[in-house]
């Protein structure tokens, strides 16, 4: 089996029989609009999409349709509109956005002649009039080639990648996370006014009202550039929500059985680290079902779509599984793919701007949804960089459109509810969260080493003294204003958090209720001296037990343990634990399971019990 990790060219996936999960089927239905724009997370298969759509329509390549679209869906079925177009494709990610103003026209420039040069040259023994490049002024180049081509028989499709690249590293940057209005004023100097990148797509609007770029799709990751090219470019029909394109990036989790499957027929799998000599069907079933679970924790949960049900996986985090998978036979140790350098950028850039903290609080709790009126789909920079104009549903939004969030259904209210898709996007927010509330490097790392006497040794009470003496002292500042057991719960979770050795479950349903924290050791990694992990939270206010702070942090651990209400609370909450740890130990097989039971008195101490 071949896994094309890093590989966005159709033409050599389909060629040299790579795998490939087909979506040629769905030309059918973007042929319906002629100018589309399709946003996706980063690295979620947009450029593979474009590149399926290059070869397909593309004249030249009509002698080569057999041998790539034959076996594919719409080989079997194909539109009228195959190998009809001259194709034109610009990928902005190739446009440098750092240095002057000019500097970034002059990329801009290049890059677009560049595109112009190769179509000439590909289209060299098509009969296309003289097209003139002119080094210094692209708009000029673009303009020729539409002179030329309108003296032509086919249409020109446009296929433009990652649109609004440029602007995302405006917005993401050190620099840009920092008020300044230089770095307004270029960004408005290239999409507002005459602003070079408007005035390309006002180019690209009137080639298209004359019919030369017959077709335009563009794909990128937000709708903030096209807010604010306004009616430079207002054509593009916004197909991303529509539910029959769900699943036109990403992989079904059929698909990922499927191929799971395979890679097993072909190598012998050891994810449960089994001796390889004593396999046997049952033994094989066991191996393949681990790996696709492990995947659907840790990869699966995107929507796209309110009207969708499925639930997509993220296509390159997906082929670094696989990859790994076939190479070895075992999972990847790290289920993050570092060159992904994901989007801690983007939780930093919310977490510091109003309403930013709490929204990344509450997506740590109540099974980290958030509900909003709808998200939208128009907002310029202007309100990215301003810092009184982000309500929730602009914080919402934004996260959607990075990834960080998707779609989980609508409320009985009719509201939007959206939620962290998966354990892996989870790993962000408890990241960040933890440099919120610790920002300093040594005093989280004592904070690590303080959480592994849990797992490890399979004592609490090491961790329940740094939570007191460390995190109560940012919960006592005006900043954070929660009070009750998933605030606890949230500070205990930030430390204990260890994706690479369990798969972590905050709220995890048992029986019709849910436990408030539990650490199931991932199936690779029982071969190490670990401890499963199960702990119940309770929290008892001061006015509750009647007591001040003053009072409270003068107690003795035996005063502490002994007080009525904080005895009631821990009672309750080993009865819990109780039997939530029965339940486990008939789920799980071989569980090494240590439960807890810990109380907290305000934001001032901490009891904690171990049960088993």
């Amino acid at each position: 089996m071949k896994l094309p990790y890093g590989i966005s060219d159709f033409r050599e996936i389909v060629l040299k029989d790579y795998f490939y999960c087909d979506r040629t089927g769905l030309i059918h239905a973007l042929e319906r609009d002629k100018f589309q724009l399709f946003l996706r997370p980063r690295r979620f298969g947009k450029s593979l999409l474009l590149s399926m759509l290059e070869n397909y329509y593309d004249v030249a390549k009509k002698d080569q349709f057999d041998s790539m679209f034959a076996s594919l869906e719409i080989g079997k079925n194909p539109t009228l509109l195959g190998n009809s177009y001259f194709i034109l494709k610009w990928d902005f990610s190739c446009v440098d956005p750092s240095g002057t103003l000019d500097d970034i026209r002059q990329s801009l420039y290049n890059h677009i002649n560049l595109c112009i040069r190769e179509f000439i040259l590909y289209y060299k023994n098509y009969g296309v009039p003289e097209i003139t490049i002119d080094p210094a002024d692209a708009l000029s180049s673009l303009k020729s080639l539409t002179s030329a081509m309108r003296m032509m028989n086919l249409p020109v499709y446009l296929l433009i990648d990652e649109y609004d690249n440029f602007a995302n590293e405006v917005m993401m940057s050190s620099e840009a996370m920092m008020p300044s209005s230089i770095k307004t004023e270029r960004y408005e100097s290239l999409v507002q006014k005459e602003g070079i990148l408007k005035t390309v797509f006002k180019n690209v609007k009137a080639s298209a009202s004359n019919s030369i770029f017959d077709r335009i799709f563009i794909t990128g990751v937000s709708p903030v550039v096209m807010s604010d090219l306004t009616s430079g470019y207002n054509i593009a029909e916004n197909i991303y929500f529509e539910p029959e394109y769900n699943h036109l990036c990403g992989f079904t989790h059929n698909e990922i059985q499927g191929v799971i499957k395979q890679i097993s027929e072909e190598r012998t799998l050891d994810i449960l680290n089994t001796d390889a000599n004593s396999s046997c069907n049952d033994n094989k079933d066991k191996q393949i079902n681990e790996a696709v679970e492990l995947m659907r924790i840790y990869y699966n949960g995107y929507s796209f779509s309110l009207d969708s049900d499925e639930k997509v996986y993220n296509p390159t985090l997906a082929l670094y599984f696989l990859k790994q998978l076939y190479k070895s036979g075992r999972v990847p140790r790290n289920m993050f793919d570092q060159n992904l350098a994901m989007d801690e950028a983007k939780l930093v850039y919310i977490s510091r701007i109003e309403g930013g903290r709490q929204l990344i609080i509450d997506l740590m709790q109540d099974d980290h949804q958030v509900e909003v009126a709808e998200i939208s789909n128009k907002f310029g920079i202007q309100r990215m960089l301003s810092d009184k104009s982000h309500d929730r549903a602009f914080l919402v939004s934004f996260l959607y459109y990075f990834g960080i969030l998707t779609f989980s259904g609508q409320t009985p209210s009719g509201e939007t509810s959206l939620k962290v898709p998966n354990i892996l996007m989870h790993r962000l927010y408890v990241d960040r969260l933890n440099e919120m509330l610790l920002p300093e490097p040594i005093e989280r790392d004592q904070g690590k080493n303080a959480a592994k006497s849990v797992y490890q040794k399979g004592e609490i009470d090491t961790l329940c003294r740094f939570v007191e003496q460390h995190y109560f002292k940012v919960f006592h500042n005006r900043d954070y204003r929660w009070a009750n057991e998933l605030t606890v719960k949230t500070a205990f979770l930030t430390l204990l958090y260890n994706d690479l050795l369990f798969i972590m479950d905050s709220e995890k349903e048992i029986d019709r209720r849910y436990a408030d924290l539990t650490m199931i050791i991932r199936p690779d990694m029982r071969k190490f001296k670990l401890f499963d992990v199960l702990i119940e939270f309770k929290f008892v206010s001061l006015s509750t037990a009647a007591i001040t702070s003053d009072e409270a942090k003068a107690m003795s651990v035996e005063d502490l343990e002994a007080h009525p209400k904080i005895r009631a609370a821990m009672n309750e909450a080993v009865t819990q634990v109780r039997e939530y740890s029965k339940i486990l130990n008939a789920r799980y097989q071989e569980l090494r399971l240590k439960s807890f039971a810990v109380v907290s008195l305000g934001f001032d101490r901490i009891c904690g019990q171990k049960i088993a």
